[in-house]
């Protein structure tokens, strides 16, 4: 058995435990709302602890997988999810489930760190497509977790989600500890960036908690405005002080000097905000009632299989990408978002029936398959093999910077018209967002492209 037979679906499996970890938010939080006595808003911090804890561990994660012992950082980091997701599901209080939330937010680093040891361990013909699998793996399993999450909620509680979580986790740790080598060379034994980390940290929990809750503060209330501004001071600090640093948390000389790097990490914002606009909305019209205007009243042992045919599609969208040369990966990015754009555009034209949104989810499965794939693949292909980790976290915390915005305008948008009206409006914002994003690489595309003659 090769090397790639044996790591690459190891690190897979490892990789699924960001979607097994995220499939327990979003349909879980009137089930937690009702459990612990608090509003459905106070229950929406379950998502955004998650969320702000990621954000912040991403980058972290990153640089360190960069050096030494990146197998015993993917197994210490499950190991806190493990205790996470133990926490949650024996929680007496909505703080102590709230707290192990927050540990289960490690799990938005995983996929980076997988993706450093693909890179580490494999074959040069076998690093692409293994980094290709790696970066859809979060869609692919999001597909089979919110089924599942559904599944169990709806025939036991929230807290047996939470157990199925914790029994996933320690299975992955038993398969990294067996099939991911010890015999690791470090990559890079430049000092940790401790100012760079603090900065980030700050300036990304700032800017993900004003996003989140500025529709529930309101987008005029000190709050919003203080975690506002702290977030730009931070960031800009954190910008500066990285350019100048002889050893930088996430190296933005390669992001600039890249043309490649920077739109994937620009394309990362905006497909991340399209995407997580437009599957929030699904999500809400699956389950809403009939009596609303715009739902289709799926019970919650259901609902979760709306997400089906996104895994589907992602899967497919990946196998496809792999089939290509190399040197087409590069198209992909523009092909991915054109498809996701156009499942947009049908979500907000038609989203009346259950086949409709089946539909919809499983082309923007395609189109994530594609363009997901093409994005870390760019990444690697540009920068040093110690910058690896860090390159790729930061892309990926720039996708969940997206899906935050996302989610804070769908937010904002259903406050301010509840209702059909609020729904449409919130589709449309969606669409016309993948389609800016898409006419904006196929313009880079021509303007690129060789020219002949």
């Amino acid at each position: 058995m090769t090397a790639a037979h044996r790591l690459t679906p190891a690190l897979i499996y490892a990789a699924l435990t960001t979607s097994v970890v995220s499939s327990l938010g979003m349909l879980l939080v009137p089930s937690i709302s009702r459990e612990f006595g608090v509003g459905v808003g106070a229950a929406q911090w379950m998502l955004t602890i998650n969320l702000m804890v990621g954000a912040v561990a991403t980058p972290i994660m990153g640089r360190l997988s960069d050096g030494r012992g990146t197998r015993r950082l993917l197994l210490v980091s499950l190991g806190v999810i493990l205790v996470g997701s133990v926490v949650a599901a024996a929680a007496p209080t909505f703080g102590v489930f709230l707290a192990g939330r927050a540990l289960q937010g490690l799990s938005y680093g995983i996929v980076p760190v997988t993706i450093v040891l693909a890179r580490r361990h494999l074959a040069r013909a076998e690093i692409d497509p293994a980094i290709s699998s790696l970066s859809v793996t979060v869609a692919t399993g999001l597909g089979i977790g919110y089924p599942l999450t559904g599944v169990i909620a709806s025939q036991a509680d929230f807290r047996a989600a939470f157990w199925f979580a914790a029994a996933f986790v320690a299975t992955a740790i038993a398969v990294v500890w067996l099939r991911v080598p010890t015999n690791l060379e470090p990559q890079s034994t430049q000092r940790f960036d401790v100012v760079g980390a603090a900065l980030l940290s700050v300036g990304l929990a700032a800017l993900l908690t004003g996003i989140s809750q500025g529709p529930s503060w309101g987008w005029g209330s000190v709050p919003t405005v203080a975690t506002g501004v702290v977030a730009v001071l931070a960031l800009l600090v954190w910008g500066a002080y990285e350019l100048r640093s002889s050893h930088p948390l996430i190296n933005l000389h390669v992001v600039r000097q890249s043309s490649d790097v920077l739109l994937a990490n620009l394309t990362a914002i905006g497909l991340g905000a399209t995407l997580y606009m437009s599957l929030s909305i699904a999500s809400i019209i699956a389950q809403a009632g009939r009596d609303t205007g715009y739902g289709i009243a799926l019970p919650l042992f259901w609902a979760g299989f709306v997400m089906l045919p996104l895994s589907a599609g992602s899967l497919a969208g990946n196998r496809f990408v792999r089939r290509l040369n190399p040197s087409s990966t590069a198209t992909m990015l523009p092909v991915g978002s054109t498809v996701m754009a156009a499942s947009a555009v049908m979500l907000w034209l038609t989203s009346d029936s259950l086949w409709e949104i089946l539909l919809a989810m499983a082309l923007f499965g395609l189109g994530m398959g594609a363009a997901y794939a093409a994005m870390p693949t760019l990444i690697t292909r540009n920068v040093a093999i110690s910058e690896v980790g860090s390159a790729v976290s930061f892309n990926q915390v720039l996708r969940t910077v997206g899906g935050a915005a996302g989610s804070a305008i769908v937010g904002a948008i259903l406050a301010a018209r509840p209702g059909p009206d609020g729904i449409h409006l919130a589709l449309g914002v969606a669409a016309v967002g993948g389609a800016v994003v898409c006419v904006a690489l196929l313009l880079n595309m021509i303007r690129t492209r060789p020219r002949t003659g």
